[in-house]
């Protein structure tokens, strides 16, 4: 790739991140506005002194639904937020869609014979 080109991609990237970063700012000081500063998950609180380690969660996965009214937003601590996606990751490597209410349930029931087995020993 010629050297202009390269300088246009990184330009490009540069611009694109810090888009997304301003993005990701305005939402996160709306939401820290709107909600108590308070893991929607462990309940564990914050301050000023801690602050950084409360993130804004999309519950629908989607970074670019950001509704002024927060509805897609919770407030989660670094340790809740990373267990959330990965059990969103975990649920799409399953089978199930992405940010879909409708994904497939487990239909697996460890105790559906459960009854019979305990009267057969009877």
């Amino acid at each position: 790739m010629p050297k202009s080109n390269d300088d246009k991609l990184n330009k490009l990237v540069a611009e694109s991140r810090r888009a997304a970063e301003k993005r990701e700012q305005d939402y996160r000081e709306q939401a820290l506005k709107m909600y108590p500063h308070i893991c929607g998950r462990c309940g564990r609180e914050f301050n000023r002194d801690n602050l950084q380690e409360l993130t804004v969660h999309h519950r629908d996965h989607n970074h670019d639904n950001n509704p002024a009214d927060g509805s897609n937003w919770e407030l989660l601590c670094i340790y809740c937020h990373d267990n959330e996606h990965q059990r969103q990751l975990e649920a799409e490597q399953a089978g199930g869609t992405r940010g879909s209410s409708d994904s497939k349930n487990s239909t697996y029931n460890p105790f559906a014979d459960l009854k019979s087995l305990l009267d057969q020993k009877k």
